[in-house]
């Protein structure tokens, strides 16, 4: 399963609003040089996550955006589905997808599909922006032994 890039950079701005979470409105201009995102098309993501209600957004000098819920509150599974719609490896386990496929009923590979599906699911599932925040906090903290 390839998330689109569209995706990634949605999860890259939410992750960066999760960073700075409680230090009030981050640029657009900031969250897209801290991620490597084009600016432009950052404006767009950030649009659509704030009518799905994940960010808010100030206008003004001190304006930008921030997350509209708590980083712990937020899955990595949620925004994919939102962006990108089902987690699903085959078409044929989406939505009508069974119908399309000449070998419904019959097909070996179903419940290896499925399971993959849910292991893809659990894992993104059980992840929130927080927890991505922390462990990329303590790889910083690392120590550097070299000389």
């Amino acid at each position: 399963m390839n998330l689109s890039q569209k995706c990634q950079y949605a999860l890259r701005g939410l992750f960066e609003l999760a960073r700075k979470a409680g230090q009030g409105p981050v640029p657009i201009s900031e969250i897209a040089q801290a991620q490597a995102i084009p600016n432009r098309f950052l404006e767009l993501i950030l649009a659509e996550l704030k009518q799905a209600g994940y960010v808010e957004s100030r206008r003004g000098v001190h304006g930008g955006y921030m997350l509209a819920r708590d980083p712990g509150e937020v899955t990595v599974g949620e925004v994919i589905r939102f962006v990108d719609g089902p987690l699903n490896p085959v078409k044929c386990l989406g939505e009508g997808g069974s119908r399309e496929c000449p070998l419904y009923g019959r097909c070996a590979f179903l419940g290896l599909w499925e399971r993959a599906s849910r292991a893809v699911a659990d894992v993104y599932d059980s992840t929130t922006l927080k927890e991505l925040v922390d462990e990329n906090h303590s790889a910083s903290e690392t120590p550097d032994y070299c000389i």
